[in-house]
């Protein structure tokens, strides 16, 4: 089977042309038995339809690998063809990278690759690479009633959370997704699959937690699991009246940061974040490890403190494990998601905002973006401002020596969303001025944001500033021309660009 030349122009680089690349593409993968599906495949449309449905991107080929083998022949192809690779894990890049990021790449789905295996005896959870989080948290509960740390979306795939961050409400507790890697299993860019650790390849393995997407595509992850909690406490308190006015938002919000900064009240067991939403809600939820009774002995008192009181939302709960992951995950009583053929989407722009432990927020940039997000906005949207540092933080006692990710000196981190940014004009704009309200109020601190949260309207100069900084950019650059010296693995932000 041949494809219609017309459909390929431009997918491929090099030498020869589009439409010779394609037939080499082809005769290659199907010379090794590859599974492959083509555009004019059946099944091509769903296996391509991103997560953002603002941003669909068209690969050249999707390889759906069952073994190692298959990305292994997949990878050495692509070098000989003279196509870009990326892989997809859960597929919920906010960029559509695991899309290529582009129309003609190569994108190796990694769906089928979803076994979740807990050694008893170390507690090491052996995750395959296209594992979802919601699937991965029930299996080693049931397995061993054993606990990670992760996002709260059940359907976003292990793979570029966790070698990107890997925030949740657990994080201050136990550190990010990424702090749990222990060893992967990895192809590199010569097609050879490598077994990294602190002690094998280690190089690589640095380079992977925090750029994976630049350095191989990951097909194991053994991660170093946490007992399940018997009980943790869920909190959340919305009001109605806090962004009634200027005055109101800032000095709350001035009172959480406060709280969340006081070493006697504050350790590494609670966690929260803020979150707003069209239509002027205001609600804070998060985490404790500890009981209901002691949280409002101890902790509410001074959590509401000279704030006004919580109107519309008043819960403390104490919860077991998996229903408390749930609440958070907003599924109907499960965290399990379809293995293959997940199918939830949107249609948004997104931003973020690391803001540094040494500066916190100012009173400045706080009444900088109420005025902002006052005159209203296009379409719905919403803003969580969690916390990631403070007394205790687990996520900041590690460095880029420990791995080749930045955020390790946060307070707060800002997820600005706007929905229906295909369909409404002006949210991209509403959205990136949110970024700039706060920003452009607190010009002397050095902002970055969160590469979980990516935005494709970085330039890769900008990208590589605000996820890696100079200093980790450069060491990185050194790797990806040693490691991946054809640049294969390839996004419009990757290593190189």
């Amino acid at each position: 089977m041949k494809l219609i030349p017309v459909v390929l122009v431009g997918l491929a680089a090099g030498l020869v042309s589009a439409y010779d690349s394609a037939e080499n593409i082809m005769d290659c993968l199907g010379s090794k038995d590859v599974p492959t599906y083509w555009p004019t495949s059946t099944a091509y449309p769903e296996l391509a339809e991103p997560f953002n449905l603002r941003l669909p991107y068209k690969p050249a080929v999707i390889v759906l690998p069952t073994v190692a083998q298959h990305v292994q022949d997949a990878v050495v192809c692509a070098q000989q063809c003279g196509f870009k690779v990326q892989a997809r894990g859960g597929g919920h890049s906010y960029a559509s990278f695991s899309s290529g990021g582009k129309d003609g790449s190569m994108v190796i789905n990694l769906e089928e690759m979803h076994k979740v295996e807990l050694d008893k005896k170390t507690n090491i959870a052996k995750v395959g690479g296209g594992v979802r989080l919601g699937n991965m948290a029930q299996s080693i509960y049931d397995q061993g009633k054993r606990a990670l740390p992760h996002g709260t979306c059940p359907g976003v795939g292990i793979g570029g959370h966790a070698t990107h961050g890997g925030y949740g409400y657990t994080s201050r507790t136990w550190g990010i997704a990424l702090d749990t890697i222990v060893a992967v299993d990895v192809v590199l860019a010569d097609g050879s699959l490598k077994h990294a650790s602190q002690t094998e390849n280690s190089e690589i393995f640095w380079a992977l937690r925090g750029a994976a997407d630049s350095f191989g595509i990951v097909l194991n992850f053994y991660l170093q699991t946490e007992p399940a909690p018997d009980s943790l406490v869920f909190f959340q308190f919305g009001w109605d009246n806090v962004l009634t006015s200027e005055k109101s938002f800032v000095d709350t919000v001035l009172h959480f940061q406060d709280f969340a900064t006081n070493a006697s009240v504050v350790d590494d067991r609670i966690a929260f974040g803020m979150n707003l939403e069209y239509g002027d809600h205001f609600t804070m939820s998060g985490t404790f490890f500890g009981s209901a009774a002691e949280f409002n002995e101890t902790i509410k008192p001074e959590l509401l403190r000279g704030v006004p009181k919580p109107t519309v939302i008043n819960t403390v709960e104490d919860m077991e494990w998996i229903p408390y992951l749930i609440i958070f995950g907003g599924l109907d009583n499960t965290i399990n998601v379809p293995e293959t053929g997940y199918d939830m989407h949107d249609d948004f722009f997104a931003k973020s905002i690391t803001v540094p432990e040494k500066d916190g927020l100012s009173h400045n940039a706080l009444a900088s973006f109420y005025r902002y997000i006052s005159k209203g906005s296009p379409s719905s949207y919403f803003v969580i401002i969690n916390l990631y540092g403070g007394p205790g933080s687990a996520i900041n006692t590690k460095d880029t020596e420990f791995a080749a990710y930045n955020d390790r000196d946060s307070l707060w981190v800002f997820q600005n969303y706007g929905e229906k940014a295909n369909s409404v004009p002006g949210i991209v704009d509403w959205i990136n001025g949110v970024n700039d309200a706060v920003i452009d109020a607190q010009p002397l601190t050095e902002f970055g944001a969160y590469l979980n949260y990516v935005d494709p309207s970085y330039s890769a100069a900008e990208a590589h500033k605000v996820y890696y900084g100079e200093e980790l950019y450069s060491k990185l650059l050194v790797l990806k021309k040693k490691y991946d010296p054809s640049f294969i693995f390839w996004n419009p932000q990757a290593i190189g660009v």
